[in-house]
C-alpha cells in the first residue's frame, strides 16, 4: 500500500478566555491508500481536529502533516486551497450544498472551481457520479427537494467530483436513519475498495465493523488504534 497522509509528531492548541485548551497531544500516525478508517472517540475527543489538520482547514500548533507526498504546512493559503481541491474530498454533517443550485449544478461547481477535470467532460463525469451515488434522476432538483440521505449522496458525488485520493468525512450519518447511514456506509467502503483513503469521524460505535481500521481518540490523545480483524475488505 501507499503511504497517503503522515502525521509527525503534529499538536493542535488554543488560547482560549480559560487558557491553554490542548485539542490533540502529540501525535504519530500514518494512513494508506485504500484504507477505511473509522475515528471514535466522545466530543472535544480530538477527531474533528484531526480531519481539519489532515485535510488542512486548521494548521498544527507543532509537528508536521505530510498528505499525498506534500509537505502540507509548507503551502500558501492559495496553494493549499488548489491541493485540497484537487487531492481531498470532504463530506459534512449537514451537507453544505449550495440551496440556489441543483444537483447536477452542485457537483459541477466543485469542477468549475479547481479546474481538474476537462470541461468538456465536467457533466458527463457529474452525471456519472450521481448515477453512481443512486440520485441520477434528481439531478434538475434543488437540494431542498431532497431527503437527507439523498442529499449526503449528492455531497459524496461532489466530494469525489475531481477524483481526489482521499475522502474524509465529519459525522457524515449523524442526521440520517439507520437504512440511509447502512447506505452511505456502504458507498464509503466502495470508495476505500477503489483505492482512496477513506477517513470518517463518527460517534456511532454500533457501526465499527465497517471499518478496516478503528482509531479511537480520548482528550486529545490516541487510545487505540487497530485493524478490525475478519472484516470483508475486498
Amino acid at each position: 500500500m501507499t503511504t497517503a497522509v503522515i502525521f509527525e509528531n503534529v499538536t493542535r492548541s488554543y488560547d482560549t478566555g480559560a487558557g491553554l485548551f490542548e485539542a490533540l497531544l502529540p501525535l504519530d500516525v500514518s494512513f494508506e491508500a485504500g484504507e477505511f478508517v473509522g475515528l471514535v472517540g466522545p466530543s472535544g475527543s480530538g477527531k474533528s481536529t484531526l480531519l481539519n489538520l489532515l485535510s488542512g482547514i486548521d494548521h498544527p500548533s507543532g509537528g508536521h502533516v505530510s498528505v499525498a507526498g506534500t509537505a502540507i504546512g509548507q503551502l500558501s493559503e492559495s496553494q493549499l486551497a488548489e491541493f485540497r481541491g484537487k487531492k481531498i474530498g470532504i463530506v459534512f454533517q449537514f451537507f453544505q450544498l449550495i440551496p440556489t443550485l441543483t444537483v447536477l449544478e452542485n457537483v459541477m461547481l466543485a469542477m468549475d472551481l479547481v479546474k481538474a477535470i476537462p470541461k468538456d467532460q465536467r457533466r458527463t463525469r457529474a452525471l456519472a457520479l450521481l448515477d453512481q451515488m443512486g440520485v441520477k434522476r434528481h439531478q434538475d432538483k434543488v437540494p431542498a427537494k431532497l431527503s437527507g440521505g439523498e442529499q449526503q449522496r449528492v455531497a459524496i458525488a461532489r466530494a469525489l467530483a475531481n477524483d481526489p485520493p482521499i475522502l474524509v468525512a465529519d459525522e457524515p450519518t449523524g442526521n440520517l436513519d439507520s437504512e440511509n447511514s447502512d447506505t452511505i456506509m456502504s458507498l464509503f467502503k466502495q470508495c476505500a475498495a477503489d483505492g482512496r483513503l477513506v477517513v470518517v469521524a463518527t460517534h456511532e460505535t454500533a457501526r465499527l465493523d465497517c471499518y478496516v481500521r478503528v482509531i479511537e481518540l480520548s482528550d486529545g490523545a490516541v487510545v487505540r488504534d487497530e485493524k478490525n480483524r475478519g472484516t470483508d475488505h475486498d
